[in-house]
């Protein structure tokens, strides 16, 4: 009798604890009161409920056949591999389950699928609704003073499992597969072995912290983290109001679109929340401040309100959250290092950063692929680079544009220093132009090839910097510099133009002392093709990221230029938990 009562009072100390905790809203309330409250069943029991919950976790795998499928109530396992495998080392034994019921550990790890929300991910996806359910039935045997059953203890056990190790491969390496919606991306994901990362986790008690873990660590993601939460926020308080359609908006114009356009400014703190009594005249704080948010997204930065600044200012706080939750996901597809040194070319946003030991030391503008020769996304090693390159023109080009030009022009080819060839190295034959029939010219027939001379007319420019890879793309000088005004620069054939290569050169070959930036120009000077390898190879990401936060906290977007966001926020909120291919 004064262990039950003793059990009573711990019980009725845990509630009360409970509901001065979950004073957050009705939904979460009931959960946390459910998941807060575990670990405080009865202290008397007549049996080992362990075994009993070994016995069933081993019938239910060993019948579960190949492959595997174990189903609790309408929920499907989605670790048909990992989970199996992970009980089996296990020899069958329950992870969140001892002689007394569910261990404290189950109440943490409820709590962390709840904060799966944060990551830009659904906490249902893992089981969240059947587990509450199964908590629910747990408890009710709690206050009748009865052990849970062993079945519904098997059903949580396999749900809290199959959840840790799917929730972790999604934190660790996203939720969708890049390649099945875009065969153009290949991501460099991290493999982990999730089973391990599970069973150390129980054993060291710390399993909110080693899920945490398993999200990328670099400061890109935790500042899209802290900007999804701070949009949320907005879209909590309503959002913001939209521009009314007009003429554009410039410094003198007075009116309400002019009030309109402060409040939406305000709202993402591109303008400061005071304000006097001019609030409907386009002053210069204003243009100010349409310069900064024109900056952030992209845009044309002349203060002037036009279509296309009014347009994305009136893209609504719900489409931008989507964005944010797509880049987060984009993240989780890098490897863990990136490199101690490295380059980064944001595609979408047109710009090319290198790093060294986490800070930038060189930013440059980039000319990208057209919507029609995209610029794949991938990492690679940049191992040479290459002074006076030839052009040696890719089939592709040469059929779709090359030949078009010579059709219009039968000078065009020796006007751009391009040599029509037949075969390589000492076979190599160059061909009278005059001698071929271009007008009959195809994929099938068509056995020559292209090669543009080094020189000013050189499409490559004076450098290429080579990093191999399937797709044969590579950044490049280039002697169109004019598109490196353009807000938009989608221009290229695949490959990445680059803005200042002697600048990326010297810096890439900056601790051997035969290449100074003198002895750079020196060799371009000469005319003549020349490979030089690099001391330091070093790591590049060719990205895709609409949305990134800057050092100074503020959140930037740009144009989805590509077309590329729609489909992985359909996949995110569509696919089944376990499409990521790691299970």
């Amino acid at each position: 009798m004064a262990k039950a009562n003793d059990c009573l009072r711990r019980s009725r100390g845990t509630e009360r604890a409970t509901r001065q905790k979950s004073r957050v809203n009705s939904g979460a309330a009931l959960t946390l009161f459910l998941v807060l409250s575990l670990g405080s069943f009865p202290c008397s029991a007549s049996q080992s409920l362990s075994n009993q919950v070994q016995e069933h976790l081993r019938n239910r795998i060993e019948a579960a056949g190949i492959p595997p499928e174990i189903v609790v109530g309408v929920e499907k396992i989605h670790a048909s591999v990992a989970l199996p495998r992970f009980y089996t080392n296990r020899v069958f034994r329950g992870a969140w389950v001892d002689d007394k019921g569910l261990k404290p550990q189950a109440a943490e790890f409820v709590n962390a699928i709840l904060g799966a929300g944060a990551e830009g991910l659904n906490p249902q996806d893992y089981h969240l609704d059947k587990i509450i359910e199964l908590l629910g039935t747990i408890k009710r045997s709690e206050k009748g003073y009865r052990l849970p059953d062993a079945q519904v203890l098997t059903d949580v056990d396999l749900l809290l499992t199959d959840a840790f190790l799917i929730m972790g491969s999604h934190f660790s390496s996203g939720r969708v597969n890049p390649e099945s919606i875009d065969p153009e991306w290949v991501a460099n994901r991290r493999g982990m072995d999730m089973a391990s990362i599970l069973e150390n986790a129980l054993e060291s008690n710390q399993i909110a912290k080693s899920m945490n873990n398993l999200v990328p660590a670099q400061s890109g993601y935790f500042g899209l983290r802290d900007a999804l939460s701070r949009y949320r926020e907005r879209a909590e308080k309503g959002g913001w109001g939209k521009i009314p359609e007009g003429p554009k908006l410039q410094i003198g114009d007075r009116g309400e679109r002019i009030k309109a356009l402060r409040d939406r400014l305000i709202a993402t703190g591109e303008l400061n929340s005071s304000y006097g009594h001019d609030y409907d005249i386009f002053d210069e704080e204003l243009e100010n401040a349409v310069k900064m948010f024109q900056h952030r997204n992209g845009l044309e930065v002349d203060g002037i309100v036009g279509a296309a600044s009014t347009a994305v200012l009136n893209v609504s706080v719900e489409d931008r959250i989507n964005q944010i939750r797509v880049n987060m996901e984009r993240w989780r597809w890098l490897p863990e290092d990136l490199g101690q040194r490295h380059v980064i070319v944001n595609i979408a946003n047109f710009i090319l950063n290198v790093s060294e030991n986490n800070k930038t030391v060189m930013t440059m503008r980039v000319v990208v692929g057209t919507k029609y020769r995209r610029t794949p996304v991938f990492s690679a090693k940049m191992t040479y680079l290459v002074l006076c390159p030839y052009w040696h023109i890719p089939k592709k080009i040469t059929l779709q544009d090359k030949i078009p030009m010579i059709l219009k022009d039968m000078n065009y080819l020796e006007k751009q220093k391009i040599r029509v060839l037949d075969g390589w190295g000492s076979d190599t034959k160059e061909i009278d132009p005059k001698t071929v029939d271009w007008t009959s010219a195809s994929s099938g027939n068509f056995t020559f090839r292209l090669r543009q001379d080094p020189g000013p007319l050189n499409a490559l420019g004076r450098i290429k910097f080579m990093f191999p890879n399937k797709f044969n793309v590579y950044l490049h000088d280039t002697p169109s510099r004019e598109h490196f005004s353009k807000s938009i620069r989608t221009y290229s054939s695949g490959c990445i133009r680059i803005e200042r290569p002697i600048d990326l050169a010297e810096y890439l070959l900056e601790s051997d002392p035969k290449w100074t930036r003198e002895h750079i120009q020196i060799a371009i000077a000469e005319n003549r093709e020349q490979t030089v390898m690099i001391p330091e190879p070093l790591d590049v990401h060719l990205l895709y990221w609409t949305t990134w936060v800057e050092k100074d906290g503020s959140v930037h977007f740009s144009n989805d230029i590509y077309k590329r966001d729609d489909r992985l926020r359909e996949a995110l909120d569509r696919e089944s938990p376990g499409s990521s291919g790691n299970h």
